[in-house]
């Protein structure tokens, strides 16, 4: 039996030649070099203005990035490319979930570029309250847009924010504009009470609804509705057109009961077939006369206005909370006041206002030394 042991056996595998690398290091080199070096703000500024997507992309993940040094720069971009934004639709699209937003955009889309337009797609993709991760898989749901040399396709992360807008969308649109996209498209996550956060900083507030599938009902709460310039009743195509004719009457019944809004414009109701590219044209219309109205009689701007007044005091709120919650005396006693409430040994009221308390009187040490 030993003897056998000690046998060497027939089988066995011969040492291969080693496999080169697959990268070329010297090349591999340059690359890592070449994106090391600093872009300069005005670089920024001026691949920007000329069109560059790869300074444009560059420059939206600055606005997006949570790190001080991006924030800073990305902020001298913005306050350069502020002179040059403002030429443009912004159409917010919204819409149940399966109600086609993706489809209807690419459609849309095309139409659009078709027509000589350039145009610039928010899509905003929901982040997981779990891991704060987001698939960001827009552009495989628009296959034929985000090849189109006069299309810009940008998903972002909603990151928890309230309304399923990313926090930084309204910086993007300013940068797409200085860019030369003259329509701009914010998708947003879903329908619901928090979605209406896109009313803020679009033009138009499109609405996306199904006929036939117990929405309609649904769709004229209060909250939604109201604030839609425009509704438009998706896969009207097949066997669902008669259906979809019936809800354009249901819609348009509901929104008579709506007191008139303040742009003077009343909301339309349309049907359309983004599969099919059915009646997409006369969403482009009804777009186009809400535009012509409300720049006629000054309401445009005023909303705009309005918008960016609005942009304001939310930044104030968001960098008042950010103070507070990196206050070094806050987060000492954070914990400590939670499992006081925890342990019920003191009422919400009382554990924020002990909270507010430390953080009133860091202030105030602060300003006299």
């Amino acid at each position: 039996m030993s003897a056998k042991k000690n046998e060497s056996s027939a089988l066995r595998v011969n040492k291969g030649i080693p496999q080169p690398s697959n990268v070329n290091k010297e090349a591999a080199k340059k690359f890592i070099l070449k994106n090391k070096e600093r872009i300069s703000c005005q670089e920024y500024v001026d691949g920007i203005l000329s069109g560059n997507r790869t300074l444009l992309s560059r420059a939206i993940t600055l606005v997006e990035s949570s790190l001080p040094k991006h924030f800073l720069l990305a902020q001298k971009i913005i306050e350069k490319c502020i002179p040059y934004a403002g030429n443009s639709v912004r159409i917010g699209i919204t819409g149940v979930p399966g109600v086609g937003k993706s489809t209807f955009i690419e459609s849309f889309g095309k139409y659009l570029t078709k027509q000589n337009h350039k145009i610039a797609v928010l899509a905003i993709d929901p982040s997981s309250e779990i891991t704060k991760g987001s698939i960001l898989g827009d552009k495989t749901r628009m296959e034929e847009l985000s090849v189109d040399p006069n299309a810009f396709i940008r998903p972002s992360p909603s990151a928890g924010t309230l309304g399923g807008v990313a926090r930084k969308t309204r910086e993007i649109i300013i940068l797409c504009e200085a860019a030369g996209f003259n329509i701009i498209f914010v998708e947003t996550v879903g329908v619901g009470q928090s979605e209406t956060a896109v009313h803020s900083m679009v033009d138009f507030f499109l609405l996306l609804m199904l006929a036939g599938a117990g929405d309609e009902l649904q769709g004229i709460k209060r909250g939604i509705m109201e604030m839609a310039d425009g509704i438009v009743i998706n896969k009207a195509d097949g066997n669902n057109i008669l259906k979809a004719n019936a809800a354009k009457i249901e819609y348009q019944n509901a929104l008579h009961l709506y007191p008139p809004p303040p742009s003077g414009w009343i909301p339309l109701v349309e049907t359309c077939s983004a599969l099919n590219h059915f009646r997409i044209k006369h969403v482009w219309e009804m777009i186009s006369q809400y535009v012509l109205l409300t720049k006629e009689n000054n309401y445009f701007n005023k909303k705009r206005q309005d918008q960016s007044q609005y942009h304001m005091i939310e930044m104030i709120n968001e960098k008042l909370k950010d103070e507070f919650y990196n206050n070094t005396h806050v987060r000492k006693i954070f914990n400590e006041v939670q499992n006081e409430l925890l342990l019920q040994q003191i009422s919400s009221y009382n554990a924020a206002q002990k909270l507010w308390n430390v953080y009133a009187a860091s202030l105030k040490k602060k300003e006299e030394e």
